[in-house]
């Protein structure tokens, strides 16, 4: 498997979740989150019933909250987001619903020129020559 592409790069919440057990030749140096991927990281904790597991996701959080730098969602992005929903309908996918946070978060990197590091390459097919999409699959 290659390596990373670019010495700074922004992993979604397929990466963040297995961060700590991920091989980190993979990835760059200086790793970023959207901050759509800290909103799903902090539902986390609330979306388990056992108490062990939701303390287990608050440590996980706690963690990337602590040692990645979180890039907000702000009009840039928003701006970004537009042309990554269409090319995503222009291929005939869902461009709305469950897939959309995805699609913010593509164009969270899109907006800051960043590489997108995921397990899931094929929840951003169709975005070529938009977002440089690195599949660790």
């Amino acid at each position: 498997m290659p390596g990373p592409t670019t010495d700074r790069g922004l992993i979604d919440t397929s990466v963040a979740i297995v961060l700590e057990a991920f091989d980190r030749s993979r990835l760059p140096t200086d790793i970023a989150i959207s901050a759509l991927t800290l909103s799903e990281l902090t539902a986390g904790p609330y979306a388990v019933q056992s108490e062990a597991a939701r303390a287990l996701r608050q440590e996980r959080l706690q963690r990337i909250e602590a040692n990645l730098e979180c890039l907000d969602f702000d009009a840039v992005c928003a701006r970004a987001y537009g042309p990554i929903y269409s090319a995503t309908w222009r291929i005939g996918r869902k461009a709305r619903g469950a897939r959309a946070v995805d699609l913010m978060i593509a164009a969270t990197a899109r907006a800051h020129g960043l590489p997108l590091y995921t397990l899931n390459g094929a929840d951003f097919q169709g975005l070529d020559g938009l977002v440089e999409v690195v599949s660790l699959r």
